[in-house]
């Protein structure tokens, strides 16, 4: 349709016939580029810029440590060997879990670091749950000298202290 009208008194009629389409008489072939719709190209999207990961910093730590376990943690460092403690529990004992304690040379990609009083302790991430809020203790008497540990969450221990279950 034309944007320019004609002035009404200038309007010519139109043939009663249908427009004719007549076939070109070259035998060239229309590109398939050339027949499809041209679209812009998209600019490429912008780069995403990576925000910084919060830091998570607990207010409490997950461990506890009582100053002779402190003492005892550093002697152990002093040692030819200076290692790190891993704290974890395993399945065994009358009520279901048991501590377990092990040498580490650094701590797993889902440890728990615990660092108090410049002695840093490891806790097994798959333990971490039946451990936090614990107070860890070392203990010496005649018989024996071991870590203990005081846990706000046993709701059930065996007789003789060695295994504990923290669902009731």
């Amino acid at each position: 349709m034309s944007a320019y009208r004609a002035h009404p008194s200038q309007h010519q009629p139109l043939a009663d016939s249908p427009p004719v389409v007549v076939p070109s008489t070259s035998s060239t072939t229309l590109d398939s580029d050339v027949s499809s719709p041209q679209i812009a190209a998209r600019p490429p999207p912008a780069p995403k810029t990576e925000k910084p990961r919060p830091k998570i910093r607990a207010m409490k730590s997950a461990l506890t440590i009582t100053p002779a376990a402190v003492e005892r943690l550093q002697a152990l460092l002093r040692g030819p060997t200076p290692q790190l403690i891993r704290i974890g529990v395993r399945n065994k004992g009358c009520a279901g879990l048991s501590y377990h304690l092990e040498y580490v040379e650094k701590p797993a990609k889902f440890d728990e670091v615990v660092e108090q009083d410049g002695v840093r302790v490891i806790i097994d991430s798959k333990a971490l749950f039946s451990i936090i809020g614990s107070e860890m203790d070392w203990q010496e008497d005649s018989l024996s000298s071991k870590f203990a540990f005081k846990n706000p969450n046993i709701k059930d221990a065996c007789g003789c202290g060695e295994s504990f279950n923290v669902n009731s």
